[in-house]
């Protein structure tokens, strides 16, 4: 080999090894960038999971305040007597109905109120049934419901169900449980029946139909009774006063009666926040006559308008009744 041969050999032995060198810190280099890599992205991995845990936790910590503070705000409210809001499930609705027989092509109107108020006598009348008719729901002095009991209308061309719900008083319940634990919500129509006295059951009721847009009527039971009432109270004696004066102090007693009840009807309802509603003043012996005899009593109060009301509700919101008082 000459001298020229061997230098060109040892030329492009170097360039061969220079190559190689270059290649392997080529590849040094790329290895160390994708560790570099690596490194930057288990960093921004370990930076995100470190941010979300404290997301979490101030996003619990939020949680856990909101709650406390719900719970506080309850318990202020219940020692305050505040009513709170308790909306049914699909599933406890569905079982109401279901419970009380709801059907689509019905209207359905519950009478409900504190025990005693007389709700069975009224929904006899409302059916045009005495109150020892058959088929008529049970009356006692004391409260005789304590579960819902159905009465559908006598009268075939009425598609109206009745139901007697038990009085807040005979249950060991708040008022506000009352409306959900009898599944009030279900209703078409809640009349408000009380007698002596407008109760915090009263406002309970009247409060959440306004929630679940029920319609309601608040009607005073036995207005003869507390006329009679009224009437001893000016000095009335039945053995010894004649027609007029008896006619006299019924009327001074019955003007007495109808403008305290809605005055104490209003004040009520202003001081509970619930807008202003007419009170029916009613007796069930005349609601009873007006039904089954379609004559109008002398002493009628409220009784013919509560009724055309009620069929009015009824015919707008669902069903056209073939049977209307005139």
């Amino acid at each position: 080999m000459t001298f020229a041969e061997t230098g060109e050999e040892v030329r492009l032995s170097e360039e061969r090894s220079l190559a190689e060198i270059e290649s392997a810190i080529a590849k040094a280099e790329a290895e160390a960038e994708a560790a570099r890599q690596a490194i930057r992205e288990e960093r921004d991995r370990a930076r995100a999971a470190q941010d979300m845990a404290e997301r979490a936790s101030r996003e619990a910590a939020e949680k856990a305040r909101i709650a406390k503070q719900a719970q506080e705000e309850a318990e202020a409210n219940l020692r305050n007597g505040v009513q709170p809001i308790i909306i049914p499930t699909p599933e406890e609705v569905a079982a109401a109905k279901l419970k009380v027989q709801y059907e689509d092509h019905l209207f359905h109107f519950a009478v409900a109120g504190v025990s005693g108020s007389g709700k069975s006598s009224l929904i006899n009348a409302f059916r045009g049934l005495r109150n020892r008719d058959a088929g008529a729901a049970p009356t006692g002095v004391v409260e005789t419901t304590s579960t819902i009991d159905r009465y559908p209308d006598p009268n075939p061309t009425n598609p109206f169900v009745w139901y007697d719900i038990p009085g807040a008083g005979t249950l060991q319940q708040s008022d506000w449980l009352y409306f959900n634990s009898q599944g009030l919500f279900v209703f078409d129509c809640i009349i408000v029946l009380f007698d002596a006295r407008f109760t915090s059951t009263d406002i309970a009721i009247l409060k959440n139909c306004q929630r679940f847009q029920i319609p309601t009527y608040i009607v005073r039971s036995k207005a003869d009774a507390h006329i009679r009432n009224i009437m001893r109270d000016l000095g009335y004696e039945s053995s010894s006063d004649d027609r007029v004066r008896r006619a006299e102090l019924y009327n001074a007693a019955r003007e007495q009666y109808i403008n305290e009840t809605r005055v104490t009807v209003k004040r009520n309802l202003q001081e509970a926040d619930l807008p202003d509603q007419k009170v029916y003043i009613v007796c069930n012996t005349t609601v009873l006559s007006t039904v089954k005899n379609r004559t109008l009593a002398p002493k009628t109060i409220d009784e013919l308008d509560l009724m055309k009301d009620l069929l009015e509700e009824a015919r707008s919101r669902r069903c056209v009744p073939q049977r209307i008082l005139q």
